[in-house]
């Protein structure tokens, strides 16, 4: 079990997001055309982009923690019955290093 998994954030924008154009920009710049001002611009994200939303936030909520078993093995140090065995502490050890190197030269 890894302590600390690192993850990249979901962008700020989706892909394909797609925004209300001006009726300025509608014309084409055609000579003669006044510009015209608008005071908001509007932008809409499909389907997608809010179910990613949606899942990111309930991901972030989520409880990462078994607090069961931390109970256990706080009992478990406290009455002296916690063993840690070196050979696995080890092998994960490696194994996060390895992932972090490999994760480093993308």
């Amino acid at each position: 079990m890894k302590i600390n998994q690192t993850s990249k954030p979901l962008p700020a924008t989706a892909t394909g997001e797609s925004g209300a154009r001006s009726p300025a920009a509608k014309s084409g710049g055609q000579p003669g055309a006044a510009p015209v001002a608008t005071d908001s611009t509007s932008v809409q994200l499909g389907a997608t982009g809010s179910q990613l939303r949606e899942l990111e936030s309930s991901i972030a909520s989520a409880s990462v923690v078994n607090g069961q078993k931390v109970s256990e093995i706080k009992q478990a140090i406290s009455e002296g019955r916690f063993r840690v065995n070196a050979e696995v502490v080890a092998d994960r050890l490696i194994d996060t290093v390895q992932d972090l190197i490999t994760a480093s030269a993308r």
